[in-house]
């Protein structure tokens, strides 16, 4: 353990590994990921773990690994953009009914999620609202330019899924902060086409690196290099399904307090949006300066955590969530946990749990409580607790906020 910080130095015969880890189990297939990174030629100092890490595809999830002159698309993955946003408003706790189904049923219906798209497109050349949205955020004609260059990225789901939450881990919530004011945050990202993008991609390195014959362990640490043609378009393509992400979340959050304003008695309809905390990703590459140098900061299932930044970790469906504001703690490349971390797979979690323990464990949370989500039952996940206690040096808690409705993909 380092002398006055909180990480664990992992030793790779590479660049070092300082994990976040105190306190937080980490599998060891996880640390073979890790240290599997950290031998590649183009890491620059180090590779961060954060202690929600855990078993990924290429890399685990809960990594932070700052490249020079390269970019390995696998360890961006697939949900591209994939992020959190929060704001708080006016409403608190005893203005809320005794009975928050209704209000779970409305954000179901005003916000497609599952593997359902919204409603859109055109219609007889005409846009519908969230085709127009597409097309005055400028996404529709960039993605054009992408797809004229890149034609097996087409035909993917972009305009249906804008304003979509999608499946797996994705969600919608109501949480009471310790004011008992009212927050709505949710988790999603670039939907069928960043999966589209990523897997692409992906592939595309695949191919490259065998051209190249350079060896690896794990064939999705494949990577594009700087200066490569190939390397130019991923960065134009992954930052497009990261804007993309960003206006899935505000158009999810406008139908979200929309319902609310619906379901809420009028005088309390009339709410106000009182601080808007994040809308961030937690799956994305971005190019900034550490220790010296200007370098591609992948962050794969991690926050950015500069000094003064807010940011949020949420915990599992019946545990509390965060709101954060960054140390800038360069070790961790300013960077924090997205999140608890699974500590077991969603197969390992539907072998274990039963519907009488989902129950229990989201009692008091209005969400499903059938088999659908036991892989998203809290036990499925680290305890979040141990999460923070991990990572005081990187952050410091603003709102502790607690559930109190849930809608899952």
């Amino acid at each position: 353990m380092a002398d006055d910080m909180n990480f664990e130095v992992m030793e790779t015969g590479g660049a070092p590994v300082k994990a976040w880890v105190k306190g937080v189990p980490v599998e060891d297939s996880a640390r073979m990921q890790l240290a599997n990174v950290a031998r590649l030629p183009f890491i620059h100092s180090h590779v961060a773990a954060m202690p929600d890490v855990h078993f990924g595809r290429g890399a685990t999830v809960g990594s932070v690994i700052a490249t020079k002159g390269a970019i390995i698309p696998a360890a961006v993955g697939v949900d591209i953009g994939c992020g959190m946003m929060a704001l708080r408003t006016s409403v608190t706790a005893d203005q809320l009914p005794d009975d928050l189904s209704m209000i779970r049923s409305d954000i179901e219906r005003s916000v497609p999620h599952g593997g359902v798209g919204v409603k859109g497109g055109w219609m007889k050349g005409v846009p519908n609202a969230i085709a127009s949205r597409f097309v005055d955020s400028g996404l529709a004609d960039r993605l054009k330019v992408i797809e004229d260059k890149h034609r097996k990225i087409r035909g993917a789901n972009h305009v249906i899924h804008l304003g979509s939450l999608g499946t797996g881990n994705h969600f919608i919530e109501l949480c009471l902060d310790e004011e008992n004011r009212l927050w709505v945050m949710l988790h999603s990202g670039s939907r069928g086409v960043g999966n589209r993008i990523g897997t692409y991609f992906i592939e595309r390195a695949r191919e490259e690196l065998i051209k190249r014959g350079y060896g690896v362990p794990d064939k999705d640490l494949a990577w594009f290099e700087e200066g490569e043609e190939l390397f130019t378009d991923y960065v134009e393509a992954v930052s497009w399904a990261q804007d993309f992400a960003r206006e899935n979340r505000e158009a999810m959050m406008e139908r979200v307090l929309a319902s609310l304003r619906y379901r809420l008695p009028k005088k309390i309809g009339k709410f106000r949006i009182e601080k808007e905390a994040v809308n961030c990703h937690h799956n994305y590459v971005a190019r900034e300066r550490h220790f010296g140098a200007d370098v591609w900061v992948t962050r794969k299932g991690a926050v950015r955590a500069g000094a003064g930044e807010l940011g949020i970790i949420p915990g599992s469906m019946g545990a509390k969530s965060y709101i954060v504001r960054g140390r800038g703690n360069e070790q961790s490349f300013c960077s924090c946990s997205h999140g608890a971390g699974r500590k077991m797979s969603r197969t390992k979690a539907k072998e274990t749990f039963t519907l009488a323990d989902h129950r229990a464990a989201t009692e008091g949370v209005e969400c499903r409580k059938d088999r659908g989500v036991i892989d998203e039952t809290p036990g499925a996940y680290k305890d979040i607790d141990a999460v923070m206690a991990a990572q005081t040096d990187l952050v410091e808690v603003v709102h502790t906020l607690k559930q109190v409705v849930c809608v899952k993909g």
